[in-house]
């Protein structure tokens, strides 16, 4: 890992410097389930990619990776981390790799990690956000629906269900509860 300065300025303040790390090779133990180039639309008026379009690219990607394993209609049910650790640039080619962390009866667990690629550093990676989305397979009536679970694709190296990847116990109070979601 490369590490080369990332300079951070702010209006009427002197530029200070964090490190910015590279990295040579993409995660081999994940899928790639996404690319993408951000263009100046998605900017903010900083030049920076907005957070949100990040957030909706990183929920595509953990979706197609559930969806893998769902075989049908989903729904997102939480986003249980979601760190922005380097600004995304236009023009940086995105590349989402997604792994399954915890396999329930109705829902999977997926993490997302985000790469940048520059067209003037290309062979070179930046990690620049991570991600845990939780998906609830769901029926026609958008009710959740047991997942089979001898249709997973495991991650080389990485186990789909067990104790060992327990995702942490969350607890969402509903507003109005349904028998279904009790």
């Amino acid at each position: 890992m490369n590490s080369t300065p990332l300079k951070v300025s702010l209006p009427g303040k002197k530029q200070a410097t964090q490190p910015r790390h590279t990295l040579k090779h993409l995660p081999q133990d994940q899928d790639l389930v996404m690319r993408i180039i951000p263009m100046p639309s998605d900017c903010n008026v900083n030049g920076d990619i907005f957070g949100g379009w990040v957030m909706a690219q990183v929920d595509l990607a953990g979706a197609v990776m559930a969806w893998r394993i769902v075989k049908g209609r989903l729904a997102t049910v939480a986003v249980n981390e979601f760190v922005f650790k380097e600004p995304v640039m236009a023009g940086d080619l995105l590349s989402f790799f997604s792994k399954v962390e915890h396999l329930g009866n109705t829902s999977v667990t997926v993490s997302v990690e985000v790469f940048s690629e520059q067209l003037h550093n290309q062979g070179e990676y930046r990690k620049v956000t991570q991600a845990s989305l939780t998906y609830v397979a769901i029926d026609a009536r958008g009710r959740p629906r047991s997942i089979q679970k001898t249709a997973v694709k495991k991650t080389p190296g990485k186990k789909a269900t067990g104790k060992a990847n327990a995702k942490p116990k969350l607890k969402l109070k509903l507003k109005n509860p349904t028998p279904a979601n009790r």
